[in-house]
């Protein structure tokens, strides 16, 4: 998120890349100050920064770079804020026009410490501008474009190779994916980098929060070899509520070694250190009803990520019987900022947002 921001003009040159302990993590802190004396001098305010063209700067980063998901939620948050319409449909749009260029991890083998030491973020935002892959005309805190911010810069070194070349990317599409489904007809997104594969389909394993699925994997009810999609529901912007990250599940299925015979689905979201076969942000979440509120154990579960399709393989006769049954859930809070918050946030679809 913080070279998204950057290539954004939300942020000064190198601040999402210099490293914490560093002499120009320091100087910055410094510069900061004037920045923020020249923007209010010149009265640039964020909405002549926040621009249509600087959300597709984001985008664009986001997938060169191997980014987290969550970024699809803030940064339709962020452009509601400031009246840019920016929807998943854009993510999706992006995605299937930009490559996944950065051997970074969690999916990768580099850090961004490394991408600090072959010139950081500006020597990136420099490639992608020479590419064409960028606006370079967006106004950033500076109070120059951002094409005027890397006139100087110099690129890559040649023996590089934290950032594929265009010809020889990771993957020639984004990692960022959109599906849609009779499990998400509302949308959800994964984050495919091609390392877990493109489809799977396995019996569900269904828990109603992520703490009974840790209990369940520590009991060894999954068992390696077995084709499982885990459904952890009732962790979305409602029910959870706030819809926290699935960091703990996703990770607790790699350590155990069982990220290939695993696949994780859940209307929560998730860590961008999560890495595996993981589709968060299900819409609609169970706490309103949605589809994976009926998912049962055994169920049969598709998860299609070149048609870009999460199904599940239920008949509608059984599934208008589930839900004939089905109770809604309370909320988790029946009082106070939190039941508030539930009561008022919209799906992940839409960023989240608590002011539509």
């Amino acid at each position: 998120m913080a070279t998204a921001i950057e290539s954004m003009g939300m942020s000064l040159p190198g601040s999402s890349s210099n490293p914490a302990d560093s002499q120009e993590k320091l100087d910055e802190c410094i510069t900061a100050g004037a920045a923020i004396r020249n923007l209010l001098e010149k009265d640039i305010t964020p909405r002549q920064i926040l621009t249509r063209s600087a959300f597709e700067n984001a985008m664009v980063v986001v997938n060169i770079t191997g980014g987290s998901t969550n970024a699809v939620l803030h940064l339709i948050a962020i452009a509601h804020s400031v009246g840019v319409d920016l929807t998943i449909d854009d993510f999706q749009s992006v995605s299937d026009r930009i490559p996944f260029l950065a051997d970074l991890k969690p999916s990768g083998k580099y850090v961004m410490a490394d991408i600090h030491r072959i010139g950081g973020t500006p020597a990136l935002l420099k490639y992608l501008l020479q590419n064409d892959l960028i606006d370079g005309g967006i106004m950033t805190v500076t109070g120059k474009t951002l094409a005027e911010n890397l006139e100087k810069v110099e690129g890559f070194p040649k023996d590089q190779d934290i950032i594929r070349p265009l010809s020889n990317p990771i993957k020639p599409t984004g990692h960022i994916q959109i599906l849609r489904g009779s499990l998400a007809p509302g949308g959800a997104v994964g984050k495919i980098t091609g390392k877990e594969g493109l489809v799977f389909k396995g019996k569900a394993r269904v828990y109603d929060a992520e703490d009974l699925f840790i209990e369940s994997l520590e009991r060894g009810e999954i068992k390696k070899g077995d084709k499982t999609v885990v459904v952890i529901r009732y962790e979305g912007p409602k029910g959870g509520p706030g819809m926290p990250e699935m960091l703990k599940p996703s990770s607790a299925i790699m350590g155990a070694g069982l990220g290939k015979d695993v696949a994780l689905i859940t209307d929560g979201r998730f860590s961008g250190g999560s890495h595996g076969f993981l589709i968060g942000h299900i819409v609609p979440e169970a706490q309103e009803g949605g589809p994976i509120a009926f998912v049962e154990d055994g169920d049969d579960i598709i998860i299609d990520a070149e048609t870009r399709k999460l199904d599940l393989l239920v008949d509608e006769a059984t599934l208008a019987k589930r839900k004939e049954k089905y109770v809604q859930k309370p909320l988790k809070y029946n009082k106070g900022t939190l039941y508030k918050y539930a009561k008022n946030v919209a799906d992940a679809s839409h960023g989240c947002i608590t002011d539509s």
